[in-house]
This record gives C-alpha cells, structure tokens and sequence, in this order.
C-alpha cells in the first residue's frame, strides 16, 4: 500500500465502520470511506476481503500506507495518538483499567452475535433452527448490555466528564438489534449518556447519517 493524505475507512453505513468514521471526524483527521460489505453484494464482499482476509468491517488504511482491523484497537489507536483529544484515559489514569475493560468487551462479547445474525445459515441447518438462534442471538446480546449497565454507573458520560470513544462506540452498537428501547430497559442508567452522545454537535449529524435510530 502507498502513502496517502488521508486515512481509509473500508466500512458500510450501519456497520461497524460508524465508531471509527465518528472518531476521526472529532478528530478532524481527513478520510475517505470505502463502501464495502457482506451484505452489498458480492462485488463489495470481495472488495472487503482483498482488504482484511477475515471479511469484517471495519479496516482502516492509514496514511503510511499501514492497515489496521478490529474495530476496538483502531479506535484505541487513534485516541492515544491524538492525547490532545482526551478521547481515552492515560496509561497512568485511574479509569484506564475499565475504560480497556469495556472497550473490549464489545467486540468480545457483544459483536460476535452479529456475526451469527447476519448469516445464520452459517450455523443453522433449515430455517426452523435459524428462527432460534436469531431469538436466542437477541436475548444473548439484551443479557450482554444488562450485565455491562449493572457494573458501569455513569455520570456525564460512562467513565467519568469526559467523551471517550467507548462512548461513541456503545452509541453506535446500542442503535443495533435489540434497538434502544430494549436496551434502555437492560441498561437505563446508560440513556442519559448515549442520548448525550446522539446529540452532541460535532457528531449528531454523522451519526445520524451514517447510523439512523430506528425503532
């Protein structure tokens, strides 16, 4: 790959890509995105793939030519190389270990259920056993976003008074399935402080776009 003046987002609206694209427009870092997904399309499938093997949104090129996948390490990447964003705690900062905790704990626990919604077929040999598994996928992911609100007791945002990128991702994640409504039943204390994010003025308008809240 060679050296650009901008990053690249391969991503799709409503996928994955959303956090990163978010956070590179706080940023103010210029990029371009690349609309590619398994559900575009063969065309786009193959595109992703000449990408990232794996197949999966997003992956990030960045300047240097350098590529970058899954969705938590991009966006730790790119808070601690912007500290003047304070979009992540210090090395040295008390809510680090939990700010880590949480950021990973998405694509751990949470995301892999997509992966199996997505195409259920992967797993399910007639459509009577894929009717399950996208009930019980739904119910796994409601239990991941009630255990996460049990332990995370938020003030202006979930670790503190400062927007991090955790922020910006559960924003993202929490507009999938189950949707907000469930969610916010699992989790209420986090409504304030995703509702907070949906609003705020330099990210409302893309996420929007990019993301809309469907009901």
């Amino acid at each position: 790959m060679t050296e650009s003046s901008m990053f690249t987002v391969y991503g799709a609206r409503g996928s994955g890509s959303v956090p990163v694209e978010a956070t590179l427009h706080l940023l103010g870092e210029p990029y371009e995105v690349v609309e590619v997904a398994n559900w575009l399309g063969e065309d786009a499938r193959a595109r992703l793939k000449a990408v990232n093997p794996m197949g999966q949104a997003p992956a990030l090129v960045l300047p240097n030519g350098e590529l970058m996948t899954e969705s938590a390490a991009i966006l730790l990447w790119l808070a601690d190389t912007h500290p003047q964003a304070d979009l992540a705690p210090r090395p040295d900062d008390p809510a680090r270990a939990q700010f880590l905790r949480w950021l990973i704990y998405v694509p751990a626990a949470i995301y892999p259920m997509y992966w199996v919604r997505d195409e259920p077929s992967r797993l399910a040999q007639d459509e009577a056993a894929e009717a399950v598994i996208l009930e019980r996928t739904r119910e796994r992911i409601a239990e991941c976003w009630r255990i996460m609100g049990e332990q995370i007791r938020p003030r202006t945002y979930l670790l503190g008074d400062t927007l991090s990128v955790l922020d910006i991702y559960l924003a993202v994640v929490s507009r999938w399935t189950p949707r907000r409504a469930r969610i916010f039943q699992e989790a209420p204390h986090f409504r304030p402080v995703l509702e907070r994010v949906d609003n705020h003025p330099r990210l409302k308008a893309l996420l929007d776009d990019r993301c809309p809240i469907e009901d």
